[in-house]
């Protein structure tokens, strides 16, 4: 079976190897790096391993924090930033209690962010608040995945994060073509490493599947961009500055997401 005890071994492997070529480094970036993805491996893993309660737990929360986030970089005002927030518990917390009435779930959730500027009659800035917030409702949305997964979310968990070190390496170590004039930093050679590394941490965790594979190799590189993209619009390098050498936790949790909404269609 898919899931935690497959893949555990192979994730501690992984931290392992990884703490000893960052403290070899001496680079403080990747010591916090590695020490950040230590914390937070076994948390994710242990959510996971309680079931449907503990995956939706784990969503509400990183589902709160990231609205937080993304309030401030679409200089959401607090009301949409709290509608957003509110879509961030219902849709997970229905995933878990009635998931085929999650499309009903996501809709009023859009409705909500929707209703707020349109009520408060606002001609000047109510269209861009109501593109705004249903982007982020849609965009968390995502996280009901790890609900609709359940154990089988860890492997993706782990092949996300194995896939952004081989883009980071590969873009570095070969370079070529940038992949976006979003992220001028990403090269096309990193989507082709990142797409590599992932396939096989799934391969590791016997999850590689047709679908967790596209949804790796697509929606990684794919959830990068599309944070990448409103990050520019706000004019900021990271989401946040509390999560050590990442910023914020969409900057971790951006590709994850788009993993998770095709891994889901899939």
């Amino acid at each position: 079976m898919i899931g935690i005890a497959s893949t555990a071994p192979y994730v501690g492997g992984v931290l392992a190897a990884g703490g000893a070529g960052a403290m070899a480094s001496r680079k403080p970036e990747l010591i916090r790096k590695w020490c950040t993805w230590a914390v937070t491996a076994p948390l994710v893993g242990g959510c996971l391993w309680l079931g449907r309660p503990g995956a939706t737990a784990l969503a509400v929360a990183l589902g709160l924090v990231a609205a937080l986030e993304y309030g401030r970089l679409a200089s959401l005002r607090p009301v949409d930033t709290a509608a957003v927030g509110l879509s961030a518990i219902a849709v997970p917390v229905t995933a878990c209690l009635a998931p085929h009435s999650l499309p009903v779930a996501v809709a009023c959730a859009v409705l909500g962010v929707v209703v707020g500027p349109v009520v408060a009659g606002d001609v000047h800035d109510g269209a861009r608040r109501a593109a705004f917030g249903t982007l982020g409702v849609v965009w968390l949305a995502a996280l009901s995945g790890l609900v609709l997964l359940g154990q089988a979310a860890l492997p993706l968990f782990f092949a996300v994060s194995v896939a952004d070190v081989g883009a980071w390496c590969a873009g570095r170590l070969l370079g070529g073509p940038a992949l976006s004039v979003l992220s001028p930093a990403k090269r096309w050679s990193g989507v082709l490493g990142g797409a590599l590394a992932g396939c096989g941490a799934l391969a590791l965790s016997g999850a590689l599947t047709p679908r967790f594979a596209i949804a790796v190799a697509v929606g990684a590189p794919l959830g990068d961009l599309v944070e990448s993209m409103v990050k520019r619009g706000a004019g900021v390098k990271d989401a946040g500055s509390w999560l050590p050498g990442f910023g914020g936790l969409l900057d971790r949790i951006d590709s994850l997401l788009a993993v998770l909404v095709l891994a889901a269609i899939f």
